[in-house]
């Protein structure tokens, strides 16, 4: 797993507007992909809320310690984003400093009705990166929404198995999903590195151990 994702960041593809950002491929090895998606974990109702995915905090799941004892490939993908070798890579290809912070990682499970406002992930955050895995040919177009400085929608990344959007959080980065049809269940796995800030300390995949360097 870590040397598939490795290859991933190196390959990326670098984009500099309205912020800088990349899309990557082949982020993950397919048996863990197709172990992440066989993951027994039912998609939550919307019950007519969205905007912001903190609106559903109490049915968000995430690779927490608990998941990570009952689900050998959280503990797996837990233990790759954590190794030195992989936070090493991120920081100088990204241009990021992880020193200090905590690895925080969720799986999120998107259903028909679902929509983010445009925000910047700025704050506690110090990168970003949305992984997407649904394999459902419908969902093609169903990548995060991109918006300049003044929110103004500008592009759209592409959603396949396997891709993902990284950004370093900022005053400008901002990022959202527009309203649009969604069929069956839209899944990403959202990876941060979070300061000590955070406070939510159970969503952490080992909130003892922060990143070192």
């Amino acid at each position: 797993m870590i040397a598939t994702l490795l290859q991933s960041f190196d390959c990326a593809q670098s984009n500099d507007a309205p912020y800088k950002h990349w899309f990557l491929e082949h982020c993950l090895p397919e048996d863990v992909l197709d172990a992440v998606l066989a993951l027994p974990f039912e998609a939550p109702p919307l019950e007519g809320v969205s905007g912001k995915r903190e609106l559903h905090n109490a049915t968000r799941r995430y690779f927490d310690a608990e998941n990570m004892s009952r689900f050998g490939v959280c503990q797996a993908f837990n233990d790759a984003f954590q190794s030195s070798t992989v936070t090493d890579r991120i920081e100088r290809r990204f241009a990021t400093n992880l020193d200090g912070s905590y690895l925080r990682v969720e799986l999120a499970q998107d259903t028909n009705g679902f929509w983010l406002e445009p925000h910047t992930d700025l704050g506690v955050k110090l990168f970003t990166m949305l992984l997407y895995i649904s394999k459902d040919p419908a969902h093609q177009d169903l990548g995060t929404d991109i918006y300049d400085a003044g929110k103004k929608h500008v592009a759209r990344s592409p959603f396949h198995a396997n891709g993902a959007l990284v950004f370093v959080p900022s005053d400008i980065t901002y990022h959202g999903f527009e309203p649009r049809k969604i069929n069956g269940v839209r899944k990403s796995v959202i990876i941060n590195y979070v300061t000590s800030d955070w406070r939510a300390r159970e969503q952490l995949a080992f909130p003892d151990q922060p990143i070192k360097h």
